[in-house]
């Protein structure tokens, strides 16, 4: 019995993801809107921090997840509603807040940098059957967040400190400022998504995946 409903578990899925890579582009374009309006609400789970005015918040879950459940482009597309739209007006930023004003503030780099890991997770969840076990995908949102997430965020906060402060701040001091007191949380975020990633992606190909066949006795060195 409980073979029988893995085994369906696991045609569900390859179902699911087939469906999904199937879709035409205006539906495709209405679940990366549906995903926007997830990470819009994810964003309000927010714990400001007294030494940086970097706070901590929820969307990284939605990010990382965003191009493993869209796909190549669309879940990097989700990210660019959720910038562009929460830019225009809409808010659903953290804090319910929106506008332009946001971005150009000290988390707008991060925010930005959310599109580059979503369509970097979804480039390599699509393409890799091998990147949809736990250790790869922990390592592919890892690199994600610090670098891409971080990275730019890291370089707009700088900028946007020494146009309100006057001063320029040390790679050091930015990093204590908006890296240093989220890893914790964010290696958090990545385990339970790359958790959820292993669990609902299927392990064999859907869309022309370049290493189909080849995943079996394939090991981490």
């Amino acid at each position: 019995m409980a073979a029988t409903w893995v085994d369906r578990y696991k045609v569900g899925r390859y179902r699911v993801f087939r469906w999904r890579y199937e879709l035409s582009l205006a539906q495709k374009f209405g679940l990366a809107l549906g995903m926007a309006c997830v990470t819009g609400l994810m964003a309000q789970l927010r714990i400001p921090l007294p030494w940086t005015p970097v706070p901590i918040t929820g969307q990284v879950l939605a990010v990382l997840l965003a191009g493993v459940l869209l796909g190549r482009w669309w879940g990097g597309i989700s990210q660019a509603l959720y910038a562009g739209l929460g830019a225009a007006g809409i808010p659903w930023f953290a804090g319910w807040s929106g506008g332009y004003a946001i971005l150009a503030g000290p988390t707008g780099g991060y925010i930005i940098g959310f599109i580059l890991a979503a369509l970097f997770l979804g480039h390599f969840s699509d393409k890799y059957i091998r990147a949809r076990d736990f250790l790869p995908m922990l390592g592919l949102m890892l690199f994600a967040n610090f670098f891409l997430i971080h990275g730019l965020g890291l370089l707009h906060l700088g900028l946007w400190l020494q146009l309100v402060e006057g001063k320029a701040f040390t790679l050091w001091q930015l990093i204590w400022m908006g890296t240093i007191p989220f890893i914790g949380g964010d290696v958090t975020k990545a385990i339970i998504a790359a958790v959820i990633a292993k669990g609902i992606t299927p392990k064999q190909a859907f869309n022309g995946e370049v290493d189909a066949g080849k995943v079996k006795g394939w090991r981490i060195p």
